[in-house]
């Protein structure tokens, strides 16, 4: 998947995210440097870097989870609002999936869903229940809508808190290493959502190690290293003709060592 799913030619309105010279510090640490990216309508975009290389930090300043020190961010044409009300219905506007669920764990899950919808959106209590239904159905988890998340999977919590994004109707999903915390055998089941939502058209910013998935459902690939966007490029032509000598060192190190298990003979005693 390519080829941009983007249908609108006019470039300013299909744009939705656009962060334009973005710098943000921690103290003396700058770890984000002149970030210059633009998100369009229905494309997935993956970025992949090293540990420590601002990705996390990258994806929570499109929120205001991470205020800013200079340069603009857009969403949807408007600048991303300082504070109050305006801040709070951007954020419904944006979906957030953490590496650690961040489910309520004294809420069942079905309530987990229905909490934004009511309290944020005003919608009734009947129809928050009918959608957020219609939502854990999709992610396969109806059956634990009455259960509360401490008796779910780490799979199983992490596709409801991709469904609670999802009962918002945000118009952008921005997911924070989503399988990092999972068993390798719940990983799957989450990316299977994920790709999903790609192919549905959901606008999605995935920050990941699971470099299956962004070869599969990715528009784009963008390379973080030392709080710089060093390359971006379709999957495809990433994966195999990466250009910087940091995107390089980087894939031979993560591909590499996955290529040798899968070949690796099996011992014999």
């Amino acid at each position: 998947m390519t080829e941009s799913k983007v249908d609108v030619t006019d470039a300013e309105s299909a744009a939705l995210v656009v962060l334009d010279k973005v710098n943000k510090h921690f103290g003396e640490l700058h770890v984000l440097r002149d970030i210059d990216l633009t998100v369009d309508r229905g494309e997935v975009v993956v970025v992949i870097g090293p540990s420590g290389s601002g990705k996390s930090t990258l994806v929570r300043t499109i929120n205001r989870l991470e205020p800013i020190d200079s340069g603009t961010i857009l969403l949807d044409g408007q600048p991303l609002p300082a504070e109050g009300k305006a801040l709070a219905r951007l954020r419904a506007d944006v979906g957030m999936v953490f590496q650690s669920f961040n489910l309520f764990a004294h809420k069942t899950v079905l309530e987990n869903l229905t909490l934004g919808p009511t309290k944020v959106k005003g919608v009734s209590r009947a129809a928050a229940d009918k959608e957020a239904m219609a939502l854990l159905d999709r992610v396969g988890v109806a059956d634990q809508a009455p259960k509360l998340p401490a008796q779910l999977s780490g799979g199983q919590q992490q596709r409801v808190a991709i469904a609670r994004a999802l009962a918002m109707k945000p118009k952008v999903m921005l997911f924070d290493e989503p399988t990092s915390a999972l068993d390798p055998e719940m990983i799957s089941e989450v990316l299977d959502v994920m790709t999903s939502l790609a192919e549905e058209g959901m606008t999605m910013i995935v920050i990941t190690h699971e470099m299956g998935f962004a070869r599969r459902a990715a528009n784009r690939v963008v390379f973080m290293d030392e709080g710089e966007i060093v390359e971006e490029a379709p999957p495809d032509q990433f994966f195999a003709h990466a250009k910087s000598a940091r995107a390089q060192d980087f894939l031979s190190k993560i591909l590499m060592p996955q290529l040798s298990l899968r070949v690796l003979p099996r011992e014999t005693h």
